[in-house]
């Protein structure tokens, strides 16, 4: 079942231009929302958020606009293509109006609708980032989800500042990303959610 969630999420991801990926999915094991900083009643109020919201404004604007929601943490990201700032303005209203969401960051562009040629690009931009990121391990994979709109990459989770700066440096340094943009939310390693996991200790066989 987790296979094809996966497949039909990656699928999704090239038609609508934008790539939101959690790290960890693919290529480093099932992924465990227990390993989330979120709450589990977070995740599955992002999740609502962003089937909502797609709808709302999918219902409202029909096929005369391309906007991706991505929620985090109960923070919406907008990304994708709208015919002026009128529209801008209302898919924002739109999406702050959907139950639970705690803020948005609109960065709607006005401009002609993407092709899915460039949404293809911007798919695969998210699968090397993604790539990258799982490598060089210097960030955990888990708690850092990639965006990428027109070749901007959108890096968001719950992070301490140095994670923070280590997924933009190695976001930055990959070949075609044009623009990393930050929508983190920032903790401390003393903080609950973000304090080091406990080593694990094993019985001395006797």
């Amino acid at each position: 079942m987790m296979r094809l969630f996966l497949a039909l999420a990656a699928a999704l991801a090239v038609l609508s231009g934008c790539a939101p990926v959690v790290i960890g999915a693919a290529g480093a094991g099932a992924y465990s929302s227990l390993e989330d900083r979120r709450t589990t009643g977070t995740q599955i109020d992002d999740e609502s958020i962003e089937v909502r919201a797609s709808n709302r404004v999918s219902d409202r604007f029909g096929s005369t606009v391309h906007v991706n929601v991505t929620s985090y943490n109960r923070q919406a990201l907008l990304t994708g293509e709208v015919p002026d700032e009128k529209a801008r303005t209302e898919v924002e209203k739109i999406v702050r109006a959907v139950p639970t969401v705690r803020d948005v960051t609109n960065d709607l562009q006005i401009a002609g609708i993407s092709s899915y040629g460039a949404r293809g690009n911007d798919s695969y931009l998210t699968t090397k980032v993604r790539g990258r990121l799982l490598d060089t391990k210097r960030v955990s994979p888990v708690h850092v989800k990639v965006v990428t709109e027109a070749s901007v990459v959108y890096l968001l989770g719950v992070v301490t500042e140095q994670e923070a700066d280590e997924a933009v440096d190695i976001t930055r340094n990959t070949g075609g990303v044009r623009k990393v943009v930050k929508v983190f939310e920032y903790c401390k390693t003393t903080d609950d959610a973000c304090k080091p996991p406990t080593p694990k200790t094993t019985k001395a066989t006797q």
